[in-house]
């Protein structure tokens, strides 16, 4: 079953429009989240919002919004004077323009939506602007309110439907010479970008997501359940690399397969440190 939309209005193009609905494209639910509990008496915590100066409880309806101007001072904001400050893309996603995917730069991409159009009357128009973006091969830029906030979002032609995607504005990106200006310049001997070249075409492939799992995830499952079941938490062991002394040398090893076996090898020491460590007592959860 879908999930909600997160936004329900009208897709625009010029004259041309017709309801839709945003839902999320990803989730983090299914990742194992943890509750604060007394470890004394094994109850949940309940967290209070409490007046910082008198420590006293706030109830709900004297907690109200506030912008601090100065040290301390603050301007208070209600929640209807938040809804009044109405956006003229609250309702509706206008394209503005429509640019080369390529021009947009990928630190700009953020939290990823589903666009779908909302009944039968829609469907061509929603079609429409959908295949001209195919032809093209353009992605459109307009802008959406969610959740009171106005987002710049990136519009592309998605199999049947549409994928939106929020992007991050010019002032929240950060400048990259703050933190490249000290880079040394150097330049690469041939033979040493050979043996890279090298290198990276022999790990070369297309991207699978499902070849990739979460482990930590993984991780985390595998402790909860060794600790249900009252025995001892695993320990995951992983060989740090060594400090490289010669670099050509180890690009020659690398593109010869040493790096792997070395990092094997060095795992199998682990493990055997580890089966030879004396057995610790370990207190069995309750």
């Amino acid at each position: 079953m879908a999930p909600r939309p997160n936004w329900k209005g009208y897709l625009k193009l010029s004259l041309v429009s017709c309801p839709v609905a945003l839902y999320p494209a990803t989730s983090t639910s299914q990742r194992i989240r943890f509750n604060i509990l007394n470890r004394e008496t094994g109850n949940r915590i309940r967290n209070e919002v409490v007046d910082a100066e008198t420590g006293e409880p706030v109830p709900q309806e004297d907690r109200v919004k506030g912008y601090q101007f100065e040290k301390g001072e603050y301007v208070l904001v209600e929640e209807d004077e938040l809804d009044n400050v109405a956006l003229e893309s609250t309702h509706t996603i206008d394209i503005e323009q429509f640019v080369p995917m390529s021009e947009v730069d990928r630190i700009y991409l953020d939290e990823s939506y589903y666009l779908v159009p909302q009944d039968e009357m829609g469907q061509e128009a929603f079609a429409v602007i959908r295949e001209a973006m195919k032809k093209d091969d353009l992605v459109g830029l307009a802008r959406v309110v969610i959740y009171r906030r106005e987002h710049l979002l990136l519009l592309a032609p998605r199999g049947k439907g549409m994928m939106g995607t929020a992007l991050r504005y010019k002032t929240e990106v950060r400048a990259e010479k703050d933190y490249f200006d000290e880079i040394k310049d150097i330049k690469v001997a041939p033979d040493m970008l050979k043996l890279a070249v090298q290198i990276l075409d022999s790990k070369k492939g297309h991207f699978d997501p499902a070849k990739f799992e979460d482990r930590y995830e993984n991780a985390l499952m595998e402790l909860i359940k060794a600790k249900r079941a009252g025995k001892k938490p695993p320990v995951i062991s992983e060989a740090k690399p060594s400090n490289v002394i010669n670099l050509m040398d180890a690009l020659r090893r690398s593109a010869k397969g040493g790096g792997k076996d070395s990092r094997q090898g060095a795992a199998r020491k682990s493990n055997g440190r580890k089966r030879a460590a004396p057995k610790r007592k370990v207190r069995k959860a309750s």
